[in-house]
């Protein structure tokens, strides 16, 4: 299962945890990509992010083309980090690469 959310979830972050538990259960494996990861300085103290996260199996970046091909490795069954080290330089979204 492949939860791609920042995590700032606007309803009860109790009920976020008790609806994550079985899907926790079921899934093969939880997921979780959000686009603010890659930020200097982020922690995942969102509530919902925070309730959540006890129940993610991988929480990876979400925010470029570079961290979507990363998350695709992991899915893969790739390590996080494996990923990571294979990927090439990351590149946002809104940059232009054109020459």
């Amino acid at each position: 299962m492949v939860v791609l959310s920042d995590g700032w979830d606007c309803g009860d972050p109790a009920v976020l945890g008790a609806q994550m538990t079985p899907l926790q259960r079921l899934a093969h494996r939880v997921v979780w990509a959000n686009p603010h990861k890659s930020r200097p300085g982020y922690a995942p103290t969102a509530a919902g992010m925070a309730a959540a996260l006890p129940h993610v199996d991988d929480f990876v970046e979400g925010h470029s083309l570079a961290a979507l091909e990363r998350l695709a490795a992991v899915v893969a069954g790739v390590s996080v980090a494996s990923a990571e080290r294979s990927a090439a330089p990351d590149q946002s979204i809104t940059e232009d690469t054109r020459a």
